[in-house]
């Protein structure tokens, strides 16, 4: 791969059209992660909403997130929203896909896309990494949500753990990247998914960065498996 290929951290907002090409292939690729699909619905788990929630799935990608959301909340009204219409269209061809409000737009302000809320929850996996402004994307988020609202940031976090990067560098570079490079030839995404989960918040880190956004109630709950203390569910609220 070219170094023109690689998508500097400085410029994410290439990332959505880096998803366009593996979106094809991409729950394929998602589909070799042991407990994948099951930690996402441990996510939505967390929020604890009621059973007629409006929920806000943020950086849906190809509609496993909100698939999860689906399966835990059923009767809620759920809107689900990323920039890359290439995952979307995958998203779009589920079989439940008609039961949810697909937007293209951009997570640093889903309002502009008509995700305006209120929300009684919101769940972003795997997003917040890649938004160019985390602390403005937080503040807008605070803001869509309910008083009282929950949010869940289900994410890698590996800086606070010598342990917890060794594992995410040998699942990486070990299996990721290499299957990335059989699913989806020339994309760089994977390559960047390993080192934007290197450079991304300690979970410390990131509960302060969430506290000194205005969210109460900051705190996180682990994944099991290998990527116990790799993935995390980030979880707040909304002061009431």
């Amino acid at each position: 791969m070219s170094a023109a290929a690689e998508i500097p951290l400085t410029e994410k907002r290439r990332v959505p059209d880096a998803f366009d090409r593996v979106a094809r292939r991409y729950d394929l690729l998602t589909g070799l992660n042991p407990g994948y699909r099951r930690h996402l619905r441990m996510s939505a788990e967390r929020l604890h909403l009621a059973a007629d929630a409006a929920i806000l799935d943020l950086c849906c990608g190809t509609g496993l997130s909100t698939a999860a959301l689906r399966r835990v909340y059923p009767q809620a009204a759920i809107t689900a929203l990323d920039a890359s219409p290439g995952m979307l269209e995958v998203a779009a061809k589920k079989p439940w896909a008609s039961e949810v409000r697909w937007l293209c737009g951009d997570a640093m302000d889903p309002a502009a896309a008509g995700a305006v809320g209120p929300f009684d929850g919101i769940l972003m996996a795997y997003g917040i990494r890649n938004v160019p402004d985390a602390d403005a994307c937080l503040a807008r988020l605070l803001g869509l949500l309910a008083p009282g609202g929950a949010i869940c940031f289900h994410e890698y976090s590996v800086r606070d753990s010598r342990w917890a990067r060794t594992i995410w560098n040998l699942v990486a570079g070990g299996i990721i990247i290499p299957s990335g490079a059989l699913t989806s030839p020339g994309s760089p995404i994977y390559r960047y998914l390993r080192r934007s989960v290197l450079d991304f918040d300690g979970v410390r880190a990131f509960e302060a960065r969430l506290a000194r956004a205005g969210f109460t109630d900051v705190h996180t709950e682990p994944m099991d498996g290998w990527q116990r203390g790799v993935v995390h569910s980030f979880l707040a609220r909304r002061p009431r």
